[in-house]
């Protein structure tokens, strides 16, 4: 089994991993009603999903 000869330091591990990060989520404004949702979501508010009432809406 291949074991590592010295300890890997900080600094390399941080260079190895440097690639690894989280992405952000793609938070738009709804055009009809104002509200904050993800894309290709519903909007909860209102119930809408690409110009059609697909819900009906939260009270």
């Amino acid at each position: 089994m291949a074991v590592p000869k010295r300890k890997t330091t900080k600094s390399r591990a941080g260079k190895r991993r440097s690639h690894i990060q989280h992405s952000s989520k793609n938070i738009i404004e709804d055009k009809k009603s104002g509200e904050y949702r993800l894309s290709h979501h519903m909007d909860l508010k209102t119930g809408f999903y690409k110009g059609r009432q697909v819900l009906d809406p939260k009270e």
